[in-house]
């Protein structure tokens, strides 16, 4: 990286974080909790927890939302030990599992601050879990409180609606529901999402706007405001933001100040941005409705 890039990864967003802001979607990787034999090809480096803190201090966001990434199966130690890294008063977790996981382990999963479960099945030949897996835990994790959080292509979400609207628990959809451009909100699962959110249970997360953008990151991923403005406006209070740290699907890592700016112009509107990062983070991710003094200081 040369000197010019690490001036300008250093500067901080253009809009202040309000106080108890939350990044709900990023990843932790560290090699210690690879299982062993596991390859590390393509393993990113700098994306500890410790790394984490540097960008949470730049973009001035003081809660954070763990998600186990795929590297890692369905071992959660790499994001329980993270919760407690980042603070467990202001760090909660999202957890891979399957079926077979017992009752104690949910139990400890819930103490360790996991408040959700992911599917990530946009590419199902890669993922550990499947969609039939998706409805027995649902309706597992539905008694804790917790939510599932659906990684899928708009596609998917088409495919599967009627197994979606039998769902007991919260459903968060991940990186705005991955709607393609430019089809955007014309494509059909914007219409089957916005039914199910008629339902009160379901969120849409404004994270990772280049996994379908067309204009890219020199523009801004101009191509996908009427998307993120079309979610604020049906959900405004079930929509979350997330930085998707480290942004293991770019070869070009966009900055993390200019994506959380992002969210300022996808609102217009500094109260709107405050709740969708304060207010609803805290509902939707069981943290304090009010911040913590601590969290300003």
């Amino acid at each position: 990286m040369d000197t010019q890039q690490r001036s300008r990864d250093a500067q901080p967003p253009q809009r202040k974080a309000p106080a108890g802001a939350c990044d709900s979607h990023m990843h932790i990787f560290e090699r210690r909790f690879l299982a062993e034999g596991a390859s590390h090809a393509n393993f990113p480096e700098h994306a500890s927890a410790t790394d984490y803190l540097d960008v949470q201090r730049r973009i001035g966001t003081q809660r954070t939302v763990v998600v186990t990434p795929r590297n890692y199966g369905t071992d959660n130690r790499v994001t329980l030990d993270a919760i407690q890294q980042l603070g467990s008063d202001r760090t909660r977790g999202v957890a891979v599992l399957t079926p077979d996981v017992t009752d104690r382990q949910l139990a400890l999963l819930h103490d360790g601050g996991i408040r959700g479960i992911r599917f990530t099945l946009y590419t199902p030949a890669n993922a550990v879990v499947t969609f039939g897996m998706v409805e027995p835990l649902a309706r597992r994790v539905a008694e804790l409180g917790w939510h599932v959080q659906l990684h899928w292509t708009a596609a998917q979400i088409l495919e599967h609606r009627a197994m979606l609207a039998r769902l007991p628990s919260t459903i968060v959809f991940d990186h705005l529901a991955r709607l393609p451009m430019p089809e955007g909100t014309s494509h059909p699962a914007f219409g089957i999402v916005r039914v199910l959110a008629d339902s009160g249970r379901v969120w849409v997360k404004l994270s990772g706007p280049y996994l379908d953008s067309a204009a890219g990151l020199t523009e801004d991923y101009a191509d996908v405001l009427p998307t993120a403005r079309a979610w604020i406006g049906a959900l405004p209070e079930r929509v979350v933001w997330g930085s998707d740290w480290p942004h293991t699907t770019e070869s070009h890592k966009p900055d993390d100040a200019r994506l959380f700016d992002l969210l300022g112009s996808w609102t217009g509107d500094d109260a709107i941005s405050e709740r969708i990062l304060v207010a609803n983070a805290a509902t939707l991710y069981d943290f304090p409705n009010q911040a913590d003094p601590a969290l300003t200081a």
